[in-house]
């Protein structure tokens, strides 16, 4: 049998359920795990990648640079669905097949979505605060049946959040270049508009998109100009999605009332970023995707993409 090498770098992989190390290992692949902090640098790539037949990774960023020092490397299977910080175009040209799982954490980013819509309505965070802090003060909230909601992307996580809002009354507002289908606008109740329309009518926005040529920094500084000025983003998706620098200033100068986080620019969030020291800012550790059920089906099926292409490799 022919021994293939396998990288898991992929954080929520590590350490590796057994399942999957003895399935790996019938079919002849040696996994070695390499550690680290949310995702490796190209630099640290470049130290590390020259010996595999195959990686399992997170969000790690394989440059061309970094392909072309792995000679023997014939598959990339991202845990997880986003495949934004892999050169896909040299994968293409370079014969590495890149795999990944669709629709992995559709059900817990939604969810996600729905909580940082009730805590910002709600007030929820900032009355407990003030409750620990031992002021009795009544905050004033919104019902969510009372706002609109605009979608930008509206795939499988968008569908899903529309899906939750609809049931809270919420208005809908969506924005996507492929329109979904008629039978689920008319399930929702959800209006295709433009993005500038969207921005200025929506309450809230979260963006449910691909991180692509077209949907980055898709929220700059004239995007956050049209918004209410008690308007919320939301960005439970891609931090480049995002102009951080626009964001800040847009908080800071109060063009919009809030934001909730859970991925930036630059990830971990450096310790300097102005978006920490904001009352108004929800941040989380990019972690929206959390859900143990999920994350074993992900195990699976990215262990499944890389013997996939491994039992076809010559």
């Amino acid at each position: 049998m022919k021994k293939w090498k396998l990288m898991i770098s992929a954080p929520y992989m590590q350490p590796v359920p057994e399942r999957c190390l003895a399935a790996l290992r019938e079919q002849g692949v040696e996994a070695v795990v390499v550690k680290v902090n949310e995702r490796l640098s190209e630099g640290e790539l470049l130290e590390v990648i020259s010996d595999f037949d195959a990686v399992i990774c997170g969000d790690d960023r394989f440059t061309e640079r970094v392909l072309r020092s792995a000679p023997k490397l014939k598959v990339i299977s991202k845990w997880g669905t986003g495949i934004d910080s892999i050169d896909q175009d040299a994968c293409r040209r370079l014969g590495i097949a890149v795999c990944n799982t669709p629709n992995a954490f559709t059900d817990p980013v939604a969810d996600s979505v729905l909580g940082y819509l009730l805590c910002f309505a709600r007030q929820l965070p900032w009355m407990n605060s003030e409750m620990h802090k031992g002021h009795w003060k009544k905050i004033a909230g919104v019902s969510l049946a009372e706002s609109a909601l605009g979608i930008i992307g509206v795939g499988n996580i968008g569908r899903a959040v529309a899906r939750r809002a609809k049931a809270f009354g919420m208005t809908i507002l969506g924005v996507d270049p492929s329109p979904p289908p008629e039978e689920f606008l008319a399930e929702t109740g959800m209006l295709l508009v433009e993005k500038e329309d969207l921005l200025m009518r929506a309450d809230f926005v979260t963006l449910n998109c691909d991180l692509n040529s077209t949907s980055r920094w898709l929220m700059d500084e004239a995007s956050f100009a049209l918004m209410k000025p008690t308007g919320v983003i939301i960005n439970l998706a891609r931090g480049a999605i995002v102009k951080e620098s626009a964001l800040i200033e847009a908080l800071q100068q109060k063009r919009i009332a809030g934001a909730a986080l859970d991925t930036y620019e630059t990830e971990p969030l450096p310790k300097e970023s102005p978006l920490l020291m904001m009352d108004n800012v929800l941040l989380a550790p990019h972690n929206s995707n959390s859900s143990p059920a999920a994350w074993e089906r992900v195990h699976d099926n990215s262990v499944r993409n890389v013997l996939r292409v491994l039992g076809g490799a010559n």
